[in-house]
């Protein structure tokens, strides 16, 4: 229990919170290396999700490239690219390999959001008339949106861990406060790192989800909503609620 005070008092210090090295500049240095990872990934994740989604080709093979993916050690890959291209681009080494890590989730979100919309739906834009770009853009995107955020949320989740290791290669970060601490014994600057990553994972668990829940098209949110009402189970709950008030 005094490992988590000491902690706390360590976050709480205002020297930590000045100069070069301080708790801002490195959590600057997180979100940096993330949100590039990120934007990286999305760049190239997005549209062969949507690409894969809409005319339904390549699902085996993206499913085994993301399989794949998942299964790579991503510590020892950080170290591979770096030693292969070398200190001096280690910066762009580890946001390749970051991108890596954040590609298969947000591909699997990206075509499984277009492969769960009902058939009849697109039959349906096709029959009035709408171009397949029009489909893709005005019926599927919208519609896979909530899975494709999800798979972002997953990733970015991710990352956010994975950019701690960019500190073994002296890039700052979160993670450099942990790998200092590991070397000094400092067990109340570990635990203090340690809990700002969490804090950060949380935050964007929770803006995510924000996301994903209005992300819904507003029909289809109504739609659900009177599902609800309607099933036994709703009107159970209505009628209780009803006879309590």
């Amino acid at each position: 229990m005094n490992l988590f005070v000491d902690a706390w008092l360590w976050l709480a210090d205002p020297v930590n919170w000045q100069g070069p090295g301080s708790i801002p500049v490195r959590i600057g240095e997180h979100l940096f290396y993330t949100g590039l990872a990120m934007v990286c990934a999305a760049l190239v994740a997005i549209p062969l999700g949507w690409l894969i989604g809409h005319t339904g080709r390549g699902r085996e093979l993206a499913v085994g490239i993301s399989g794949a993916a998942r299964a790579l050690p991503t510590f020892g890959l950080l170290f591979l690219f770096v030693m292969l291209i070398g200190v001096t681009l280690r910066g762009p080494s580890t946001v390749f390999v970051l991108m890596l890590l954040a590609i298969p989730p947000i591909l699997a979100g990206a075509y499984a959001g277009l492969e769960v919309i009902d058939r009849r739906t697109i039959d349906a834009a096709r029959s009035v008339g709408m171009t397949e770009w029009q489909i893709l853009w005005k019926v599927e995107v919208p519609l896979g949106l909530p899975l494709l955020i999800g798979g972002l949320r997953s990733a970015t989740l991710q990352v956010v861990a994975t950019v701690t290791l960019a500190a073994y290669v002296n890039l700052g970060g979160l993670g450099y406060d942990i790998v200092q601490g590991i070397q000094l014994r400092s067990y109340d600057q570990m635990l203090g790192a340690a809990i700002l990553v969490i804090l950060l994972a949380l935050l964007f668990d929770a803006l995510f989800a924000v996301l994903e829940r209005y992300a819904v098209p507003r029909g289809v949110r109504a739609g659900r909503d009177i599902d609800v009402r309607t099933s036994p189970s709703g009107r159970r709950a209505t009628a209780e609620t009803s006879a309590t008030t």
